[in-house]
């Protein structure tokens, strides 16, 4: 391999180290640091001065509802790549189906068992 074979990475990682650098000098002149004044200090409601507190409190089934959303967002992304894959697999006779319908019946009980605890339950 010749130098010139590094030159496309070199070339991202300067653009990187830039970009950060660049992040980074900018939230330092605009940011909370710069000068102080009340909109800047207050929080951004489209536009429009803010009304109430501004600590407004969320429920906690606002974030069980997101962790479990999350948690099977990322599950079916595992699918994906199975998906994927799948015609290679058959075509040199693997057995892939299993595992994977394993693994379709665990999120179905998971599911399952996040319904009979009442976790999808918003008005409890």
């Amino acid at each position: 391999m010749e130098l010139s074979d590094y030159i496309p990475v070199l070339i991202q990682v300067f653009l990187a180290l830039a970009i950060g650098a660049a992040v980074l000098f900018f939230s330092h002149i605009f940011g909370q640091r710069g000068p102080k004044n009340r909109f800047k200090d207050s929080a951004y409601e489209c536009g429009l001065p803010p009304e109430g507190e501004q600590t407004a409190r969320f429920s906690v089934k606002f974030y069980v509802t997101a962790m479990l959303f999350i948690l099977f967002d990322i599950e079916i992304v595992f699918l994906i790549p199975w998906v994927l894959v799948y015609r290679d697999f058959l075509s040199q006779n693997l057995p892939i189906l299993t595992p994977v319908l394993f693994f379709i019946l665990l999120l179905v009980a998971g599911l399952v068992y996040e319904m009979k605890k009442g976790a999808l339950k918003w008005e409890k």
